[in-house]
């Protein structure tokens, strides 16, 4: 397969992982930035261009690579469809329905699919605690607390902008875990500065509960953490990761059962590679995948509803 990446931002990741898979024959990046591209050519060995049709019109490229910024997806996923490409998109794959319908109406026009990077679904620890739940290995889900904390590194996260830009990552997981549904309560508060925001959501149906916390107005001090607390029929996990954005990144995930404590050691996986893995692997087979467009678009509807609801 040969992969056209466009953007030199976090595509300069996603390029470099690329050229570590089998499945992988090419890789072409595009960007503005001509240093960046040589330093990238240098680095990874991969082709580049600053001419954005060099990708689009080349009949040999199966896969377009999205890593512009959001509002930018709509335009480039419906052109590399129409040129015959399949897509693999990074999130928040937009901002509003519009465009997500217009991706979708591409996606079925011109026959070929568009996947999005919900990398969360990849995370050992979130991956263990969508098994778990569905194996029953605790008994049934009872509640889930989904949290995700960060100083402001981030640009604009206001409450007009949390929900699809930080909180995308948890409502990608829990429609993943529990399907589509509405909020039965939002709230938050900007703490007087709006670029910034902390924004509770919570979910009900008629067995379990799920609230997802994400905050954007952590001070200096506090790490990038996520987690989560999952309270089961027979037990309890706690996962937490934090970052302190020097590479230092410090994770733990405890069971609580009636035979004691217990902290689980996972095996160790880096989820944005598996992410474009399973991505690759559902475009080479054609096999159904649980990063379809259609599972992004859950989410992004979510995202709308609560920023409507907060502004």
């Amino acid at each position: 397969m040969n992969i056209g990446v466009l953007g030199t931002g976090f595509g300069a990741y996603h390029a470099q992982l690329w050229t570590t898979m089998d499945r992988v024959d090419k890789v072409i990046i595009f960007g503005r930035n001509e240093a960046k591209l040589q330093e990238l050519k240098q680095s990874f060995g991969v082709e580049i261009t600053t001419n954005i049709d060099d990708i689009m019109l080349d009949s040999t490229i199966d896969v377009i690579d999205i890593c512009l910024p959001s509002f930018l997806h709509r335009q480039y996923a419906v052109d590399a469809l129409k040129h015959g490409k399949h897509v693999f998109c990074e999130t928040p794959v937009c901002y509003n329905l519009e465009d997500a319908l217009a991706m979708k109406e591409a996606e079925q026009l011109y026959n070929s699919r568009i996947l999005v990077n919900q990398f969360i679904k990849f995370d050992p620890a979130y991956k263990y605690l969508y098994e778990a739940t569905h194996n029953e290995n605790y008994g049934k889900l009872l509640s889930l607390t989904l949290k995700r904390e960060t100083p402001p590194l981030w640009g604009d996260l206001g409450l007009h902008a949390i929900a699809t830009n930080l909180m995308i990552h948890e409502l990608d997981f829990v429609t993943w875990m529990l399907g589509s549904m509405e909020p039965h309560s939002v709230w938050g508060s900007d703490g007087g500065k709006s670029n910034q925001a902390l924004v509770r959501a919570i979910f009900q149906q008629p067995h379990v509960s799920a609230e997802i916390v994400v905050s954007s107005q952590m001070p200096a001090s506090f790490p990038f953490t996520l987690g989560y607390e999952a309270y089961f029929e027979q037990g309890k996990l706690v996962y937490q990761e934090s970052d302190n954005m020097n590479g230092a990144v410090e994770s733990s995930l405890i069971e609580y059962t009636a035979v004691g404590k217990q902290d689980l050691l996972l095996e160790p996986a880096n989820p944005y590679e598996k992410s474009l893995e399973y991505a690759l692997q559902c475009l080479v087979e054609g096999s159904s995948s649980i990063i379809e467009l259609d599972n992004a678009i859950q989410a992004i509807e979510l995202a709308i509803c609560i920023e409507k609801k907060l502004v």
